[in-house]
Order: structure tokens, then sequence, then C-alpha cells
């Protein structure tokens, strides 16, 4: 509720909230819960900027060091030049596209504030590590979406005293929502009380539009080291579904490993796709393409740029073995923290082994 009260400040409830405590302490007095919060614990969550820059901080930041910054929190997201890279999406460009069918809303095109732009930098990026930028870098990212939306000049420097003087180019395009006066008296009607409808009939799921992915149960994968045959047997279920394609490349490699575990991985790696690319054509997108991961340093893909906590693990001799790769995936940051991949980790160990079994599948 705290990060709310810039725009109650600001608007009509401001009256009530100040009454608020005084009608809150006898409750809180009676159940013995609570204290009013001091004025600096409340300054310490309000964040929140507006428009007319209330709440705004004090600060700084030019187009060029908002291009450093960009390159080492953002570009792998984002692209280099804002432009998208992978799943993620666009910051600039889509100008004049909001009236088509699928409109690019960026900051060029759609968001109305530059307010929105800084307070949206400020509270929830880098994705994965909201709220560890300063207060200057914050207003020199912003400068350089400015410089890349073509909306400022390279030697622009963005500050608390010229925020309010830039405007974004669909500010008109918003407008007061009124659907409460407007469409609601039309479209509200007694409810109907019976006889509404007739039978319901399921005409289609989800599963048969392949938005919810299926992955196969594994249980106790080589769980017993005397007779790994026995489990191997009735470990994966719906794997033999999934034939892995004969590739004369990794004849050699694909005869060490077990079939039924590459088609289990591949099916798990519909996770991981979004990011990383696999097989002929892979290349750099969010993430880094993964062929030939396995064996190979941390951060040594050619073409990707790693954040610093990756180029720390690879200048401590860190390798993508079989070992490195089970723990990584468990858990991404616990291995490499402040690492920008935002993956919560596989928590299943048997999963986690399909997986590295389709990587070497990958790797001569």
């Amino acid at each position: 509720m705290s990060r709310l009260g810039k725009f109650l400040a600001s608007s009509a409830v401001a009256g009530f909230m100040a009454a608020a405590p005084a009608l809150a302490d006898p409750l809180a007095d009676a159940l013995g819960l609570g204290r009013a919060a001091l004025p600096e614990e409340i300054a310490a969550w309000d964040v929140a900027v507006m428009p007319d820059g209330q709440g705004l901080p004090p600060g700084h930041g030019d187009v060029w060091d908002g291009e450093d910054l960009w390159i080492d929190h953002c570009a792998a997201c984002h692209g280099d030049f804002a432009e998208g890279a992978g799943a993620w999406p666009p910051i600039v460009g889509g100008s004049g596209t909001l009236t088509d069918v699928r409109p690019l809303k960026t900051v060029e095109s759609y968001w109305p504030y530059l307010s929105t732009v800084w307070d949206y930098i400020n509270r929830s990026m880098p994705f994965g590590a909201a709220q560890t930028l300063e207060v200057d870098e914050v207003y020199a990212i912003t400068a350089y979406i400015l410089f890349s939306a073509g909306l400022v000049d390279a030697d622009f420097e963005l500050t608390q005293d010229n925020f309010t003087e830039i405007r974004l180019p669909n500010e008109d395009g918003f407008y007061i929502d009124d659907r409460a006066e407007v469409e609601f008296p039309v479209f509200t009607q007694e409810p109907c009380m019976s006889d509404c409808r007739g039978d319901v009939t399921i005409v289609a799921r989800a599963t048969d539009l392949d938005v919810t992915p299926e992955f196969p149960v594994i249980r106790n994968l080589y769980s017993d080291p005397l007779h790994p045959e026995a489990a191997r047997d009735n470990s994966i279920e719906d794997a033999a579904a999934q034939p892995v394609e004969d590739d004369s490349a990794n004849e050699v490699q694909l005869a060490s490993l077990d079939p039924e575990l590459v088609a289990a991985g591949e099916m798990a790696w519909r996770q991981c796709r979004s990011c990383h690319q696999l097989g002929d054509g892979a290349r750099n997108g969010a993430g880094p393409q993964l062929n030939e991961i396995v064996g190979a340093a941390v951060a040594g893909v050619d073409g990707f740029r790693y954040s610093p906590a990756f180029e720390a693990a690879r200048d401590e001799g860190l390798v993508w073995d079989a070992e490195m790769l089970d723990t990584f995936l468990e858990n991404p940051s616990g291995l490499i923290p402040r690492n920008r991949m935002s993956f919560r980790g596989v928590r299943d160990a048997d999963e986690r082994a399909a997986l590295i079994a389709y990587l070497k599948s990958h790797t001569d």
C-alpha cells in the first residue's frame, strides 16, 4: 500500500488517507498490533513518479553513459539498440502501428509519459535484479531509450530539471476511463436465474492447441547403481513416442546416450527454447545458442555478451561438465549469483538428467 502513496497523495483520496490512521488506531490498540508508519519508513517505500515530475529524485544521466549501462544490463533481452531480442520485447519502434492487427507497443509508439518509463525501470529492471540500479543510472538508461527512439540527440543529458519537457509521441492517445458511466449502464441487466443456457459441450482443450507443454514423468532414473538396466526400463513414460532423429554427425555421441532419455530431454527443452537455440542454424538470442556446450568453458559462446557474473565464473575456470550443468540447472542464481538468467531452475533431478542428455546429443 505504501508504494501507492505518491498517487494517493496527489488524488482526492488523500484526505481520507490522512484521516485513516486515526480511525484505525483504536482497533490496533485493542488488538495490540502494529503502529503508525514513521515518515522515513513511508519515504523508503514511496518511490512512485508521476507525469508532472512529482516524486522524481534529483539526478542526471546522458546518452553515452546510458549506452554502456544498456549493454551491461538490458541488451541481452532487449537488443543492443532496444529493438528486442529473442522472445523479449522491443522498447522502441512501432510508430504508426497501433491501428494494426498486431500493434507494436513501445515507448516510441504507445507509452504516454516519460515518468512511466523512468518509474518502470527504477522499480522492475533489470529483470531478475530489480531495484539494483542507482538513480543516475536510471536517468542514463532512460536517456538512451529516448535517443534510440529518435526523440533526443546523442549529446542529450536527462535531469530532473528537463524531465517534464520531454513529450512522448502517444501522450494524447490516452483518455479517462469512462466505462462506468458510458458502457456499464448499456450492458447491465437483471441476471438470469433459470433456464439460462443449454448443455455445455467441451469442443477443444488447451493440449489440442499445443499451448500446454506435456513433459514425461521420469521416476527413479538410474536410482539403482547395481541394476541400472532395471531402473532404465521403467523410468520414463511416454518418451518413447518422441524418437531421436538419426544424425550421422552425432552417431558416436548418440550411441553412448539413452535414446529415451534424450527424447525426454527434448520434451523438457520446451521451457528453455524461448531464450536458447539448439541444432542447425542455432544463433544467439536472449541467451546464447547451446550447441557444443557440454564440456565447454562457462561463458565461451562466440558473439554473445555475457553478464559480469558469467565472465567471473569463466575466469575462475568453470566448465560445463555434467555435474556443473546439473548444479546450475537446479539453481542458476545459486551457482552463479547475480547472473542475468532469470530462469527459476529445474527442481526434479531426473528432468535435469534428461536435459543434460539432450544437450549432449548436440555436442560432438
